[in-house]
């Protein structure tokens, strides 16, 4: 290595070193190396346990970080189409080392952001003194999309309008850092640095060990405790208000929801009744007072916001003129985005602060002014040319900003001509030249540029900040491709202390009081997901089941029109399945639709679960092009009938006994109950053709049972007693109406003042009905009517805990 390369100091390493030929970029800054060619702090023990490790170790390690990531189901949504697809989450195995000297340098240039942007804000929705002073132009306020005139006026209910807020930097050409962006509407990203740490940690458990790395956990465990006090005082709940699945960091939502015990709740979990908002759970409305709000501002609220959005709450505008509701952040502060705001910063810290900013802004020209305009116009080549109102970093915004020297010939003149008659919208910005750090590529070290994004959260005591973060970094060296969308990775970021650190998690203080959270707190939507994927997951079993039974007795007797086939495809044309194809569109709909379900209760179902949930839905995709009729089908239907009990037993084993297992019982044991009903009426009805009761048997998974429980045979009437009358076979239909009886009455409102619901009546009359009745009494027309009843018994839990 050059002079600017060292390389780290320690014991030689005995073999080739992936250090020693790491290139800097010329002219350009890297976070490995300071401007005077020595490693910083940290780096140089790094970079020796990688020597020490060998290549090919640290290949092992670094795909050890990228199972778990895989196994703990992180992704993030790439939009390369209508609704975008989930990707594997692109963790850059490298983390971005910072002493943590440095690093007390940057939590002070940004608390003291922070507190100025709160009072930018404060006065922008309050006096407007900072406008009427000309302290700010009244067009970056009057016309700016993000200023949401309804809520001038209103002050939060907390008394702060930020609470937590993320901070993009970049490293200067002098080594400092300095501010790229603020992210003040919804911050992303949080979560992803826990799974960063997590994953990169299972990679490097030694070296991280070795290392005096500050955590994480206590920064999330101030701000829970913060969000959860207001919540106490004003005698609600705590929320995470999320767009849903579709949004491109839904997994993160999911996953702060579960890691800090919040609610994750959508637009339609809520109403406003009374000026309170309150979300519909399966114990009845119940109040949220505190929001943590990761939906833009104009979604929230159809009436006095985006009247389009299908994803608000209406009414939650009038909630916080009444002070019912805390959003974090106050709807509104995405204006403290916009890029044209950068020019400005500087001096509204003189004035409001009385100092300079700590740490720099990215030099920034409104060309609303005059002077301003013209110094973008006589330096147009050598700056950044954007949307004044646009909210993304240059670097990230690629359809309107770009390079003065870079835009087209033939769009020059006309893009120079809408400057001078529409300065007001549009921004000229210093030329962002990001630093480089090292990056695992090929099994070697490249430079690739990185920006830094910082979190600060607001508790009792303050502002706190992150120690650590969550780096960007680029898939080239072209800034653009820093962004997730275009293919950048994310870092984990340690700041390394010169003293051991405290060992901090989420776990109750000792002396702190326990609080249990109310089994009634599970939202409506959450159950219904809940009771439908049990039922959907039920139902591909059974499907599962006359599919492997049909294709083996094709196998066996070579033949395709024997009745006993025709009337069992007949019966799989009545749910939706053709018996023709080996691996039928209705099966592969099934599963797609517990996915579906499984994936809107992300933040309350297990990782385990999920991926077995995940895995059984590719390998049916895999089977739905290999696989024929016969002997192979019967084989793939085997497989996935292993992974469908592998999933179930997952889920129903290790599942806490809350309301939401109880309605993920519920489905199971609904579905199960039809499909044994109409299977056992169908098979045993008097035109069935020979061999219906074996393959009725095999169906219903009874045929062991049916041989030690019957010792002389008694035909239908036995297959009939022992499907649908045998309190002791978990198979049967009276032993699934035991279970939701039980379970119907030991849900919230199951029984009042003595009294049993609607649906524990229902449950109770079918179940009595069945324990008094013969197998003689259980006809094919029966069986049907039963199946009917269900239904009416699903409809009547819906209507109680989903309406």
């Amino acid at each position: 290595m050059n002079t600017r390369n060292q390389k780290p100091r320690g014991k030689p390493p005995a073999g080739p070193s992936i250090v020693a030929d790491y290139r800097l970029q010329p002219g350009v800054p890297d976070e490995m190396v300071d401007p005077a060619g020595n490693i910083r702090p940290g780096w140089a023990a790094l970079m020796a346990a990688f020597d020490r490790l060998g290549p090919t170790e640290l290949a092992a390690r670094f795909e050890r970080a990228d199972q778990y990531l895989r196994d703990a189901g992180v992704f993030y949504r790439k939009y390369d189409g209508a609704e975008g697809k989930e990707r594997d989450w692109p963790l850059a195995k490298i983390p971005l080392l910072i002493d943590e000297a440095e690093w007390a340098t940057i939590s002070a240039g940004l608390v003291q952001r922070a507190e100025l942007l709160e009072t930018v804000i404060a006065d922008i929705y309050g006096d407007n003194t900072l406008v009427q002073q000309g302290l700010l132009p009244p067009e970056l306020v009057a016309r700016n999309g993000e200023f949401l005139r309804p809520l001038v006026g209103v002050k939060p209910a907390s008394g702060h309008y930020l609470h937590f807020c993320a901070f993009e930097l970049g490293r200067g050409p002098n080594g400092a850092w300095w501010v790229l962006g603020d992210r003040t509407q919804a911050p992303s990203g949080a979560g992803f640095a826990l799974e960063n740490r997590v994953a990169t940690t299972r990679a490097l458990s030694d070296i991280y060990a070795g290392m005096n790395i500050q955590r994480l956990a206590g920064f999330f465990r101030a701000f829970r405790d913060t969000l959860f006090a207001q919540a106490k005082r004003d005698g609600g709940r705590v929320g995470i208000l999320t767009p849903g699945q579709l949004n491109e960091t839904y997994f993160e939502h999911a996953y702060i929801a579960r890691y800090l015990g919040l609610m994750l709740l959508e637009g339609e979990d809520l109403v406003v009744e009374d000026e309170r908002v309150m979300v519909r759970t399966v114990a009845g409305l119940k109040p949220v007072t505190v929001l943590w709000r990761r939906m833009d501002a104009s979604f929230v609220d159809p009436l006095e916001l985006r009247y389009d959005s299908r994803i608000g709450t209406p009414g939650m505008v009038e909630a916080l003129r009444h002070g019912s509701i805390s959003m974090i952040n106050a709807l509104g502060t995405g204006l403290l985005e916009t890029r044209a705001l950068a020019a400005f910063m500087p001096r509204l810290a003189q004035k409001l602060l009385g100092t300079n900013l700590l740490l720099p802004e990215i030099a920034t020209w409104w060309c609303g002014q005059p002077g301003e305009q013209r110094h973008v116009l006589d330096n147009f080549d050598k700056l950044m040319i954007g949307p004044a109102f646009a909210t993304t970093l240059p670097f990230d915004d690629q359809r309107g900003t770009m390079l003065g020297s870079a835009v087209p010939a033939d769009q020059r003149e006309a893009l120079l001509e809408r400057i001078r008659t529409n300065g007001a919208g549009y921004v000229g910005q210093e030329q962002v030249q990001l630093s480089t750090a090292p990056v695992y590529v090929d099994g070697k070290l490249e430079p690739r540029a990185i920006t830094l994004r910082v979190y600060a959260a607001r508790t009792d005591d303050g502002w706190t900040i992150m120690p650590g973060g969550f780096a960007r970094v680029g898939s080239t060296n072209d800034a653009s491709a820093i962004a997730m969308q275009r293919g950048g990775q994310a870092a984990d970021v340690w700041v390394v202390s010169s003293k051991p650190v405290e060992q901090v998690s989420l776990l109750p203080r000792d002396g702190q009081k326990l609080v249990r959270n109310s089994p009634g707190s599970l939202p409506s939507r959450a159950a219904d997901n809940l009771i439908w994927l049990g039922r959907y997951a039920e139902r591909c079993e059974a499907t599962v089941r006359i599919l492997r039974a049909y294709n083996a007795r094709q196998a066996e007797l070579s033949k395709t029109d024997l009745p006993i086939l025709t009337h069992c495809a007949a019966f799989l044309e009545t749910i939706d399945v053709d018996a023709a194809d080996a691996m039928p569109l209705g099966l592969l709909s099934s599963i797609d639709s517990a996915v579906h379900s499984a994936g809107q209760i992300r933040d309350r179902f297990s990782p385990d679960g999920w991926l077995a949930l995940v895995d059984l839905q590719k390998t049916a995709q895999r089977f739905a092009t290999r696989v024929q009729l016969g002997d192979d089908a019967t084989r793939a239907m085997t497989v996935l009938l292993r992974k469908l009990a592998g999933f179930s037993g997952l889920v129903h084993e290790n599942m806490y006994r809350f309301a939401g297992w109880r309605f993920l019982e519920l489905g199971r044991r609904l579905e199960r109950a039809m499909q044994i009903a109409r299977a056992t009426a169908w098979f045993t009805h008097k035109d069935a053709p020979d061999g219906s009761l074996e393959m009725l048997l095999e169906i219903g998974d009874s045929v062991m049972s049916h041989r030690r429980r019957y010792s002389v045979s008694a035909g239908t009437q036995s297959a009939v007693d022992l499907l649908t009358l045998d309190p002791l076979n978990p198979r049967s239909v009276l032993f699934q109406l035991a279970e939701l009886q039980k379970q119907i009455e030991m849900l919230p409102g199951g029984i009042g003042d003595g009294q049993l619901s609607p649906a524990a009546k229902a449950a109770l009359q079918l179940h009595t009905e069945l324990r008094i009745a013969e197998p003689a009494d259980m006809t094919p027309d029966r069986l049907d009517k039963l199946a009917a009843d269900l239904g009416v018994l699903s409809s009547l839990v819906a209507a109680a805990y989903f309406v």
